[in-house]
């Protein structure tokens, strides 16, 4: 007999989650109206469930998707390469939606990689795209060995595929607008097997070797060039090929492979639209180390001895590691804070020390009222924050409360934590700065300096004694790259949120018409660094202001007002007539939206700004920018507690 639930059992049924709300919100069709959620839902999807979930919103119109919801990323993204390569479109779409972006793909034709790099007037190089994936494998080069062949016809073939990579990159670093990303050669063990002595599969892993070296340096010559290295995603079991697919599809590599190359593209595609996360925050108990401090004692935590302890050891080795590159390290855990600044100052094979963190938060609140605490003290957005904790609960409160926060939930087994951690590259970038390498000595000078504040009853008292100094001179080469950085990851001080590659900051500096100013700042703490930009260009009698950023570190200092200062003065200086600034509205920006208007800039109602719509092409109008001009009769004061240099070229210093 067929029992039919009521109603009441019905909607007891629990609601489906992950890849499964997916399908149903697909089938609902409310997928574009919920697409904020689709983040939250693939947070634990694996590999295979992101490709058919990417395979899902692939299918969505990116357009309808930001029309719904405006302040959503897009990243366009040009696929080529050699083989099948269409099992990477859902693999990357599904990667890029685990991150909150949508994905604008384009794939070119099959085997056209050759053609579209080469040509300027290609689709390729008409799309503009973000990120070009020339995705490539063994058979470039297996193609076109001779038959029967020797290591030394791949040596000679592998040389000159390799030189044309090298030509096709160079191509796309004097005309392409993106980043274009190649990867190393597989070597799949059918290549190497059919040579049957072992002195000559030696010689042809040598060459092979030497050759994705070759390829790996091609981003040392180019900004705009990264080269994926997929040897560590096969050392971890994935295999290059599948045979059938191989023969049958053209399908080189394996859709494993391809899955987690989309991974590795995503956490660049994060880095591109300025979404790298600054912040680790850990918990202690079960995390850093094993046991709970308040029941088992210092001496009975686990850490540097027996199995358990190592491995917890080799997680705070990892954490260590990525704190000496930039990322601030915080700690928040319940837990009375004596005993934990005991444990992280006295324990005798404790690897992380209290002196690595920004701030140890050891207390009973809930975690995500600590959390938010943290992010104010640090100025910093919530976006900024990666949480990792073992305890299912304090990982799903941080999620409902605080969603822009990632979140790294551990198990219990200690040895798997570096993998669970690392396996999101949430802190990938393009390259390490010097600003990088010092982050966490300044953002602890930075505390240091609120806490300094809350010692005085008024802001101009504390301004006063805090002794800041402001240079402001133009860019140079050494500074491309931090240039390049604060566009990417400034969001609240970026007035135009325009997001520029090294490769454009550099066309910039090498544009006559064009001027790149650095903003530097130190006070009695320390010495802040490169903290901010100011990116214009001349046009006849007017100098166009086309962005200003500054670094969240420095806010409320009278920073930004001796650097517009000095801005104006020497715009008055070289025989300009005005200067116009823009701004443009963005989900992070509107606090600076008066910037303008507070220094003496006048809106100018009914004209587009002209303004780096495309960075290289200072003409370009932006219709959805407001425009000021200031007119340098009545210029703003630099502050009286800041002491300016200023140093322009043909003018002397100030």
């Amino acid at each position: 007999m067929t029992t039919t639930p009521s109603p009441a059992a019905a909607s007891a049924a629990p609601a489906p989650t992950g890849v499964d709300a997916l399908l149903a919100l697909h089938r609902a069709d409310r997928l574009v109206a919920r697409y904020p959620t689709v983040r939250e839902l693939l947070t634990d999807a694996t590999p295979a469930e992101l490709a058919r979930a990417g395979v899902l919103l692939s299918r969505l119109d990116p357009d309808a998707v930001l029309a719904a919801h405006p302040g959503v990323r897009t990243v366009s993204v040009t696929i080529t390469g050699h083989g099948t390569l269409s099992a990477l479109t859902g693999a990357l779409t599904g990667e890029l939606a685990r991150h909150g972006l949508v994905s604008r793909p384009q794939v070119t034709d099959f085997d056209s990689y050759v053609f579209e790099l080469s040509d300027p007037d290609s689709s390729l190089y008409a799309a503009k795209a973000d990120l070009v994936l020339c995705v490539l494998d063994a058979s470039v080069v297996f193609d076109e060995v001779p038959l029967p062949w020797t290591a030394a016809d791949v040596e000679r073939v592998l040389s000159a595929k390799v030189g044309l990579l090298e030509q096709l990159a160079a191509r796309y670093a004097g005309t392409g607008t993106g980043t274009l990303v190649l990867n190393t050669l597989p070597l799949p063990r059918a290549h190497s097997a059919q040579l049957v002595d072992h002195r000559s599969r030696a010689r042809l892993g040598a060459v092979w070797r030497e050759a994705n070296a070759r390829l790996l340096r091609i981003a040392d010559a180019h900004a705009s060039v990264v080269v994926l290295d997929l040897d560590p995603l096969l050392a971890d079991g994935i295999a290059a090929t599948e045979p059938r697919l191989h023969v049958y599809a053209k399908a080189h590599l394996s859709a494993e492979l391809l899955a987690g190359y989309a991974r590795e593209a995503a956490h660049l595609a994060n880095n591109v639209v300025g979404r790298t996360r600054k912040v680790l925050v850990l918990d202690l108990d079960n995390t850093l180390w094993g046991g709970v401090l308040g029941d088992d004692g210092i001496e009975g935590i686990e850490v540097g001895a027996g199995y358990r302890g190592e491995a917890f050891t080799a997680f705070q080795r990892v954490v260590k590691q990525l704190g000496a590159q930039g990322v601030l390290l915080a700690a928040v855990s319940k837990n009375d804070p004596d005993p934990v600044r005991e444990a992280l100052r006295e324990h005798p094979r404790m690897t992380l020390r209290e002196a690595d963190f920004v701030r140890v938060v050891a207390n009973w609140a809930p975690k995500h009222e600590n959390l938010a605490e943290l992010a104010a003290s640090l100025n910093l957005g919530l976006d900024a924050f990666v949480f990792v904790d073992d305890s299912p609960y304090e990982c799903g409160l941080i999620r409902r409360e605080l969603p822009e926060v990632a979140v790294v939930r551990l198990d219990e087994e200690p040895a798997l934590h570096p993998g669970r951690l690392l396996a999101d590259g949430w802190f990938d970038t393009r390259e390490l700065t010097s600003e990088d390498r010092a982050r966490t000595s300044r953002y602890r000078d930075e505390l240091d300096r609120r806490d300094f504040l809350d010692s005085f009853t008024s802001l101009d008292d504390y301004l006063n004694e805090l002794g800041v100094t402001v240079r402001v001179a133009p860019a140079g080469p050494d500074d491309t790259s931090r240039v390049s950085q604060l566009t990417l990851r400034t969001n609240q001080f970026n007035l135009t949120t325009r997001r520029l590659q090294q490769p454009a900051v550099q066309a910039l500096l090498a544009d006559p018409d064009a001027l790149v100013l650095t903003i530097h700042t130190a006070d009695r703490f320390g010495d802040n660094g490169l903290v901010g930009a100011i990116l214009a260009h001349r046009r006849d009698d007017a100098l166009y202001v086309d962005n200003m950023l500054l670094s969240c570190r420095v806010f409320a200092r009278g920073v930004e007002q001796s650097a517009l200062s000095a801005l104006l003065r020497h715009a008055r200086a070289t025989g300009a007539e005005a200067v116009y600034g823009t701004y443009r509205a963005s989900a992070k920006n509107g606090k600076v939206r008066d910037l303008y208007p507070r220094y003496g800039f006048v809106p100018v109602p009914g004209e587009p700004a002209v303004s780096g719509a495309d960075p290289l092409d200072p003409a370009a109008a932006d219709e959805d920018a407001l425009t000021f001009r200031h007119d340098l009769v009545d210029i703003v004061p630099v502050p009286g507690h800041v002491a300016l240099t200023e140093t322009f070229e043909g003018e002397p210093e100030r």
